[in-house]
């Protein structure tokens, strides 16, 4: 009786959070295309699951333009810090996008408790057991298909040296199909990929949060019929306290 009662006071916690940073993403001087995003995103529901708060110390991984970097310094409020992250490759795609992108987001010091760290995941300049947690965003699926299994090994070692013990890596990404061309549809193969999750030594916890099971799978997440509601994973990936 006691230990449901606790998860129920838990949820109830985790309720109200989710509704206060729904507020205050609504309040807040986001773009109204930004926030045109928040009903497939669910924005305030994700951090809440991943139990991200006031105060904390956070990054956007792969942070490209940084819709999810202006969430987080909501989330965070003025105590807390950003790090909004980007290699350089990610930068410079497509003329320069992204770094114009994030560049006009952060201009005027308009989100003051943003850090912007250009450099890959292992030369950020932090030192290890320095986040509460981290985010990515729709980044996995390149990491996994253009790259190698290695490649997304080390991606996820440096954010796991990066994060305080009990810190978490919050992980969404287009579910894929394991029978279709996933690099071709730019979509996880959760099938492929879930092991070398499981092999990085993180505590693994699901939400159904952003699922839709109108997204056959089988349609390029840029396709006009599902970009921007496509069925999508949502893992949290918690660093042992103890190693």
């Amino acid at each position: 009786m006691r230990k449901l009662l606790g998860v129920a006071l838990m949820a109830l916690f985790s309720m109200s959070a989710s509704a206060d940073l729904a507020e205050q993403l609504a309040a807040s001087g986001r773009s109204d295309q930004d926030k045109a995003r928040d009903e497939a995103r669910r924005p305030a529901e994700v951090l809440a699951f991943l139990g991200v708060e006031p105060g904390m110390t956070v990054m956007d991984l792969l942070a490209s333009g940084g819709w999810y970097t202006e969430v987080l310094s909501v989330a965070v409020g003025p105590e807390g810090t950003v790090y909004a992250q980007n290699p350089p490759m990610l930068l410079g795609f497509n003329d320069n996008a992204y770094d114009k992108a994030i560049t006009a987001r952060l201009a005027d010091n308009r989100l003051p408790n943003v850090i912007r760290v250009d450099g890959d995941e292992g030369d950020t300049g932090l030192e290890p057991g320095s986040l509460d947690a981290a985010l990515t965003a729709l980044n996995l699926h390149d990491r996994h298909n253009f790259g190698s299994d290695e490649d997304v090994a080390i991606l996820l070692a440096a954010v796991r040296d990066l994060l305080k013990p009990g810190g978490v890596l919050g992980v969404i990404d287009h579910y894929g199909d394991p029978d279709k061309d996933n690099t071709q549809l730019h979509r996880l193969n959760v099938a492929t990929a879930l092991p070398i999750i499981e092999a990085a030594g993180f505590e693994i916890e699901s939400s159904d949060l952003l699922r839709n099971p109108d997204d056959d799978r089988t349609i390029m997440v840029f396709d006009p019929a599902i970009r921007g509601k496509t069925d999508r994973v949502l893992y949290k990936l918690t660093k042992p306290t103890v190693e």
